[in-house]
């Protein structure tokens, strides 16, 4: 997937620039297109610029703890086969 040139911070201040003005103006004053603002409204609908952020922390956070629980369950696996091995 293509890296955006906007962070989601970024992203979510020109959404609320929109909600002011027009979205024409908001997409001509940012370069970017008037699709282009509606397919962010559509992810990013009413959260601010905090909201995304904590979002974004609570994702990594995610990926992290389930990556721990898959070795965990990894090393219940092994241990379950070496004492099946040993009777």
């Amino acid at each position: 997937m293509r890296k955006s040139r906007f962070t989601e911070e970024q992203m979510v201040t020109v959404l609320r620039e929109a909600d002011k003005t027009s979205v024409a103006e908001a997409a001509k004053k940012h370069k970017v297109s008037e699709p282009t603002i509606y397919a962010w409204r559509k992810h990013f609908s009413q959260m601010e610029a905090a909201d995304v952020k904590r979002l974004k922390a609570l994702e990594i956070e995610n990926g992290r703890l389930k990556k721990l629980l898959a070795e965990r369950d990894l090393d219940i696996e092994v241990l379950k086969e070496i004492n099946a091995k040993k009777w």
